[in-house]
């Protein structure tokens, strides 16, 4: 395999020999599947057509409640760990998670390791004892991400982390609704939330019943003590979106994790911010929030770090804006989309090469177009393939384009959920739902992986 690398590489660079200024040519035509062992092909294919099917994802925990009623445990586990578990998942120990990432890494991918816990909107309060163990799984995944003791990850080393796994759902709606009343900047500063983070003091929002407020000041205190744990270890901390109801008070915690960790007394050789927000381009007001968040963390002097990605939840926003009758937050079109991700991916770059490493983006995209419209910008604009923009795509998905950018030398994540059978599979449901139209539309990926199994089954070169 690592010769089969050795050639790939190559192949992909050998235009800019002889040129310093070039960059390397980008094939995204499945020849980089030639790193994957058969059986890994075979068990993609099948498992990709499976996910195309859209009873699949629809009523997938009922199906999996007849096949455990129907197989017994045992082999519906069996099953799964060999179909779609396999595919999306590291494993559920600590070494099963080590061997994928270190598989990852010799094809030239990170690891982005994600807890798979969350709190869906609506869900019955769970108890403080709940959002403590969520936390004791994060810290453990920053172990997890640092890689086994004496080991020497690849620089930055960052983890994802889900708000509303520290913190619920309700609370974050009740201080969305406040943050969008004026007259509420000086009581929600995350200049405020940050100063409480670390003293631990009561911030007594007055919108807030008691409970809620004593609940707020534990979440801060977790936030906090997850933010120093990653910062002490060198892992860098990606907080991913969730609903537009949710997203104003998730973005204020955020922010108020910048105040504390991204300024330039924390920040390390390179300068680039240790907790990073995530920007949906299908919501009609991304650009703005976007544009307005760089320019504050910029006059504040505060790295910026962005995962920037298309979004997931357009049908669960359409129906909440349809049953509340209000107005619809996301963009009217995948085309509409593609064109605020363009305008937001334009931006950040335009950031990247005016602030160096303190303004980070992490591109994270499985349309080709997109990645190629990227790596033609970073180009035009002299970024570094190795520096402030990375690539970012779901362990098992878009192998094609993952496996040629990081054989030409790009920084590019997975983003891979590890736990139980009973922890993921749920979670990876939900993410399915999220991303129908992405699991539809990997045709082209399927036809590339059908082609390297008809090329090893006929012996030709």
């Amino acid at each position: 395999m690592l010769r089969t690398s050795q050639v790939l590489l190559s192949r992909v660079t050998s235009s800019t020999q002889g040129s310093g200024a070039q960059r390397p040519i980008l094939r995204f035509d499945g020849e980089a599947f030639r790193l994957k062992r058969t059986g890994e092909l075979i068990r993609a294919l099948l498992v990709l057509r499976l996910c195309a099917w859209p009873p699949l994802v629809s009523y997938g925990l009922t199906l999996l409640s007849w096949s455990r009623r129907l197989l017994g445990s045992r082999l519906s586990g069996a099953l799964l760990r060999a179909s779609v578990y396999g595919q999306f998942v590291a494993g559920e120990t600590t070494a099963e998670v080590q061997d994928s990432v270190q598989r990852l890494q010799r094809l030239g991918l990170r690891p982005l390791l994600a807890v798979p816990t969350e709190e869906e909107p609506g869900t019955d309060w769970r108890g403080e004892a709940w959002y403590e163990g969520n936390l004791n799984a994060m810290l453990h995944c920053v172990d997890l991400s640092c890689g086994p003791p004496g080991s020497l990850p690849p620089q930055p080393v960052i983890m994802q982390l889900r708000v509303t796994a520290l913190t619920s759902a309700q609370l974050c709606k009740e201080l969305t609704l406040r943050l969008r009343e004026t007259g509420t900047s000086k009581e929600l500063s995350p200049e405020r939330f940050a100063s409480t983070m670390e003293s631990g003091k009561d911030l007594q929002i007055s919108s807030l019943s008691p409970e809620l407020n004593q609940h707020l000041k534990a979440s801060l205190s977790r936030f906090h003590r997850i933010a120093q744990y990653a910062r002490s270890q060198g892992v860098r901390l990606l907080v991913d979106a969730e609903y537009t109801s949710l997203n104003p008070a998730l973005t204020l915690f955020v922010s108020s994790l910048a105040v504390r960790w991204n300024c330039r007394e924390e920040a390390d050789e390179d300068g680039a911010p240790w907790v990073w927000n995530t920007y949906q381009a299908y919501l009609k007001d991304t650009y703005e929030q976007l544009n307005q968040a760089a320019e504050a963390a910029e006059q504040k002097g505060l790295g910026f770090g962005v995962k920037l990605v298309r979004g997931a939840y357009l049908d669960s926003e359409r129906a909440v804006a349809q049953r509340n009758r209000t107005a619809d937050p996301t963009q009217p079109n995948y085309e509409a989309t593609s064109r605020s991700y363009n305008r937001c991916l334009e931006l950040m770059l335009g950031h990247v090469s005016r602030r160096g490493s303190r303004c980070q983006l992490m591109v994270a995209s499985h349309n080709e177009e997109s990645v190629t419209q990227a790596v033609k910008r970073m180009s035009d604009l002299g970024i570094p393939l190795d520096g402030a923009v990375c690539f970012g795509q779901l362990l098992g998905m878009c192998d094609h384009v993952s496996l040629a950018l990081g054989q030409a030398g790009y920084v590019i994540y997975k983003s891979i959920p590890y736990g139980s059978l009973d922890e993921v599979i749920p979670y990876l449901l939900r993410r399915a739902q999220e991303n129908r139209s992405v699991l539809q539309g990997a045709r082209r990926e399927q036809e590339l992986l059908s082609q390297e199994l008809l090329r090893r089954l006929s012996r030709r070169p």
